[in-house]
């Protein structure tokens, strides 16, 4: 089977489910922002300078991104094959997030989103990650949806700030105060 289906060539895609919106629906930035999200995960990863530990929690929240593009992907909520972000998955960032608190010094004035390459693509990649949740956000006031993809990426945007953080002090690199 081809990549090449022709079925977005008038400008609409199909849902888990069958059913075609516009390319242009709030639902698809949503998903689509969140692939983007994995896309930056993956140039970070790319740099092969991570620590380990924070190279299987990334790789993780990349498999994570995929199930938030399933779960946004299916409009019907009742789908029984469809895995969706719950309760544990937001725990166990917050486990992430806490453990990294306790390795960082606590930040009185705000940061540039700099340092190592890797830290500035984490910086990217939280950015992106705001941006998909404010998508998921504008959906969420139109649509019923899982509401606990936002709340993950919420969370995850935190955590990604704390990695980039932990990225540049892995690399010895100095944060840069506004």
């Amino acid at each position: 089977m081809s990549i090449v289906t022709r079925t977005g060539d008038k400008g609409q895609t199909g849902l888990f489910g069958g059913e075609r919106v516009p390319k242009s629906s709030i639902r698809i930035a949503a998903y689509g922002t969140t692939d983007e999200l994995n896309a930056i995960l993956g140039v970070a990863l790319a740099e092969n300078s991570l620590p380990e530990k924070m190279v299987d929690q990334l790789l993780h929240v990349q498999r994570l991104l995929f199930k938030v593009g399933a779960d946004l992907a299916t409009p019907k909520l009742d789908q029984p094959n469809i895995r969706r972000i719950d309760d544990k998955d937001i725990q166990e960032l917050e486990q992430w997030i806490h453990s990294l608190e306790e390795l960082l010094p606590v930040l009185t004035r705000f940061i540039l989103p700099s340092g190592s390459k890797v830290g500035a693509l984490l910086h990217h990649a939280r950015t992106v990650c705001r941006r998909a949740e404010r998508h998921v956000v504008t959906l969420m006031e139109q649509e019923s949806i899982n509401t606990k993809v936002q709340i993950y990426l919420n969370r995850l945007s935190d955590y990604l700030f704390l990695a980039a953080r932990m990225a540049n002090k892995h690399a010895g690199a100095r944060e840069v105060e506004v």
